[in-house]
């Protein structure tokens, strides 16, 4: 379900595993290993679940930032919590 009463979308769990894992791929190939800190900056949206899901698998550290906040808002959670790539 997203954030408007109209927003939904069905996946199987065979399709969200082969999104995780093409996922995981990506941020490993932008060096992201286990312990890494991420930040997620998404709307309420299946991509959303995909990206944090994918850290996860990886054993990468993540924090959701919902999409509602500020710019400066989003740049103190970053700097707080140390992370090393931004996902948007």
């Amino acid at each position: 379900e997203g954030n408007e009463p109209g927003d939904s979308a069905k996946i199987t769990y065979s399709e969200l595993l082969h999104k995780v894992c093409q996922f995981a791929n990506v941020l490993r190939s932008q060096g992201v290993k286990k312990g890494d800190r991420i930040s997620i900056y998404l709307p309420m949206i299946l991509e959303l679940v995909v990206a944090m899901l994918a850290c996860a698998r990886i054993g990468a550290l993540h924090s959701i930032v919902f999409a509602g906040f500020s710019a400066d808002s989003l740049c103190e959670r970053i700097l707080d919590c140390g992370c090393s790539l931004l996902i948007t």
